[in-house]
């Protein structure tokens, strides 16, 4: 009888590993966020990194639990996350031809 990674235990420590490293991930972009606020294209990659960790645990336990619906989830996340960052990347070079730079010192300024 073949003895699979299931049965010794493995794959749950595998599991807690992986999903140690991707809240540490998610406290990086949440950081990052919260400690940045001058520089608004750090701001948008903590957010995207923020985004992946909680994709990549989605696809985590989605892989542990068998289920697919997890994966499901990952995927329309990222689609999610590519569309935030292609309308904030926009932003980004319309702020920065209006400014002359990318700096959130001034954003106050573009209200009418």
């Amino acid at each position: 009888m073949f003895i699979g990674l299931y049965d010794m235990g493995i794959v749950s420590v595998q599991a807690f590993e992986y999903s140690l490293l991707f809240i540490i991930m998610l406290f990086i972009g949440v950081f990052g966020i919260v400690l940045n606020r001058t520089n608004i294209l750090a701001i948008l990659m903590s957010l995207e990194i923020g985004l992946l960790s909680i994709s990549l645990n989605f696809l985590l336990f989605s892989v542990f639990l068998d289920d697919i619906i997890g994966q499901l989830f990952g995927i329309l996340v990222i689609s999610v996350a590519a569309c935030e960052s292609s309308v904030g990347l926009a932003l980004i070079l319309v702020y920065y031809r209006v400014r002359g730079s990318i700096l959130l010192d001034k954003a106050s300024l573009l209200r009418f």
